[in-house]
């Protein structure tokens, strides 16, 4: 099949209202497809769910251990978070350790996410920085890269040794020559791939061991484990990523991307997980990824955080239910 297929549906009443297509794919250890919908040869943006990939060089180059990076500090490079404060002191902490401020970060300024700090903010008569990016965290793993190398000042070139060095890391682990990049909200290159390879580097993140030879593989299943540890640091409170990953008592580690991509690496499976709802809907997404979660045996379909996605009540302003979103009949 080369088509998208039904993932979510939406309901109004007793009306079928709307639908959400897409593709997806489960893959093994050796990057064989355990389950595809759709088309897994369909070349997508990854987008930010595949931080994890673009931190590979922070790890395995030694420049997070020369700067003694937490965990904490590996999740936030994994993260697209919200502009909380939990978020945006530990930045700013980064920064000051690398002795870079704000000014050092090329992703733009962005209102935090995050409405109860936004409104402080405000009330404060405070403007928003490069520190509320949801892509800071990132960004400060590539500055703690360059200073590493000490390379030239605009890091999201894609001819700077750090994008090189990115190119090169998920090529690798997706298997694939990648057709090209798009520029990214956060400025930096965002290097296309299928959806058949974007699973098979989330299985090579399930399969990965911080005691393997290779140090590719040691940053790997470093990322992924600060991802479970710390997951109100990749997203943040309400945000699908973080309920979820605590749902599952940190046992998988999952990422969603702008224009509704969602991963998820699974080390007890030693599966990875792909998937994009081609219409870019996020609350297509988070309904097909609970769902493939769920069948997969590793997120409980009766946990509130996974209901919250399988299926949340719509209620108009008045709070009445009209209606509900739901996996398609016949996915998962």
């Amino acid at each position: 099949m080369t088509q998208p297929i039904p993932m979510a549906e939406v309901w109004r009443g007793p009306f079928l209202e709307s639908v959400h297509t897409g593709h997806a794919v489960v893959c093994d250890a050796n990057g064989h497809i355990i389950e595809a919908w759709g088309n897994p040869d369909q070349v997508i943006l990854p987008r930010s769910s595949c931080k994890m990939l673009q931190a590979l060089p922070l790890v395995e180059s030694g420049a997070a251990d020369a700067f003694g990076l937490s965990q904490e500090q590996l999740a936030l490079s994994c993260a697209s978070h919200q502009g909380a404060k939990i978020h945006t002191d530990r930045v700013s902490a980064w920064l000051s350790e690398l002795e870079l401020g704000n000014d050092n970060l090329i992703c733009g300024p962005q209102d935090p996410s995050d409405k109860g700090d936004f409104r402080e903010m405000i009330r404060s008569g405070e403007s928003p920085c490069r520190i509320h990016n949801n892509c800071s965290g990132k960004h400060s793993g590539f500055l703690t890269f360059n200073k590493h190398i000490a390379g030239a000042a605009n890091y999201v070139d894609p001819k700077h040794p750090l994008q090189v060095a990115v190119k090169d890391a998920f090529e690798d682990v997706t298997g694939q020559d990648t057709p090209g990049f798009g520029v990214d909200g956060c400025s930096a290159p965002n290097f296309a791939t299928t959806v058949h390879g974007l699973a098979k580097a989330m299985a090579f993140f399930a399969s990965a061991s911080v005691d393997a030879s290779f140090a590719r593989e040691r940053a790997a299943a470093r990322l992924t484990q600060a991802m479970a540890a710390f997951p109100e640091l990749v997203a943040g409170e309400g945000r699908a990523c973080t309920e979820l990953m605590r749902a599952m008592d940190g046992r998988v580690s999952i990422k969603t991307g702008a224009e509704a991509v969602f991963i998820a690496i699974i080390p007890e499976k030693k599966l990875g997980v792909a998937l994009k709802i081609t219409d870019g809907t996020t609350r297509g997404s988070e309904c097909a990824i609970a769902a493939i979660l769920v069948k997969l045996g590793v997120l409980d379909p009766n946990h509130p955080a996974a209901q919250k996605r399988l299926n949340p009540p719509i209620k108009n302003w008045d709070g009445l239910v009209t209606g509900q979103i739901k996996p398609a009949e016949g996915f998962c």
